[in-house]
């Protein structure tokens, strides 16, 4: 089998790589948690420390990165709440090592924003509705669209295609996504909704509080799709506090940019792909050295019972009403 790309990734190839662009490096490299991508914290001379991120090799293209880097710049354009990437002097931010495309950033602290505040919510959803009003302005060129195939038949046929699901179990989740994919096809007809530019991982996770406001990174998943995708993850709880959530989201939203809420139907669709997704990513980068360690639990036979059992219960799910805001205020 051949070597994994990361393995070439050591330090004194990166330390190499950031110096070559101007950097005068201590020694100082610390690995940051991340399994997509290679992240380091790098120490400078006389500076504060700088992220270098490494893509994964032959996951995006280089027109992808710089394209994505490209919305990121428009976003800090606009003082929108970004960590962007650092520009060289050369004017660039996408660089290129090899068969590792990489970029800079600036070091960055923070911590997650507390969902269970309603104002942190209606903040958020301020945030969102700026960076939908900037991304609805163009398209993409490069940067691909989130849409069932590529989410749920791809990730279905990555799965049935290798050994990892059990063979007792096998039946059981051919049968069930093949349902699935039936309801979400027909629930994306009904709802033929406008694709804009998004962040499209916007989870709590991505989201630095610092300074009273929430401050967005890690747009490595960036892509053409509906608004809805960068709302549901800020919603938990039970249905009734998520219509509560929903309408304080919706009330910061609303002051820069309209909400289709007929998108609203799309949310269980989109969290079941995003399941069917991860499940799939793990398996395409099982040969990654940093996986087997990570999710030690995703070739046991429990795993694959719990994740159809979740399945099951997403197939529910998605034959229920649609959330919606409540007719009062939050």
């Amino acid at each position: 089998m051949s070597e994994h790309p990361y393995t070439t990734l050591t330090p004194e190839r990166i330390l190499d790589t950031v110096e070559s662009l101007g950097y005068h490096c201590d020694g100082r490299l610390n690995a940051l948690n991340s399994y997509e991508n290679r992240v380091f914290q790098i120490g400078i001379t006389d500076s504060a420390p700088i992220i270098a991120k490494f893509y994964r090799p032959s996951r995006w293209s280089f027109e992808q990165v710089a394209e994505e880097h490209h919305f990121c710049r428009e976003l800090a354009a606009a003082e929108w709440p970004i960590v962007e990437p650092l520009i060289h002097e050369s004017g660039v931010s996408a660089h290129r090592d090899g068969e590792f495309t990489f970029a800079l950033f600036p070091r960055f602290g923070g911590h997650a924003p507390e969902l269970d505040k309603l104002d942190t919510i209606e903040l958020l959803g301020r945030s969102l509705g700026r960076l939908h009003a900037i991304g609805s302005v163009k398209p993409f060129s490069y940067r691909p669209h989130l849409n069932i195939q590529s989410y749920g038949f791809d990730s279905r046929e990555i799965l049935l295609s290798n050994d990892f699901i059990p063979p007792s179990l096998r039946q059981s989740y051919d049968s069930l996504t093949v349902d699935i994919l039936k309801i979400i096809e027909r629930r994306f007809k009904e709802c033929p909704y406008t694709s804009i530019r998004i962040h499209a991982d916007c989870h709590p996770g991505n989201i630095l509080w610092r300074d009273d406001r929430g401050i967005f990174v890690d747009f490595d998943d960036c892509r053409m799709g509906p608004a809805v995708q960068d709302l549901w993850m800020l919603l938990s709880g039970d249905r009734q506090d998520q219509i509560t959530q929903l309408d304080a989201l919706l009330e910061g939203y609303e002051m820069f940019h309209d909400f289709d809420d007929s998108e609203l139907s799309l949310i269980e669709s989109l969290r079941t792909l995003r399941m069917m997704n991860h499940a799939a990513w793990i398996a395409k980068r099982w040969s990654d050295p940093a996986f087997p360690p990570a999710f030690p639990w995703f070739n046991t036979e429990r795993y694959w019972a719990e994740h159809i059992l979740e399945l099951r219960e997403q197939f529910a799910n998605l034959q229920e009403p649609a959330l919606a805001r409540s007719s009062g205020n939050y």
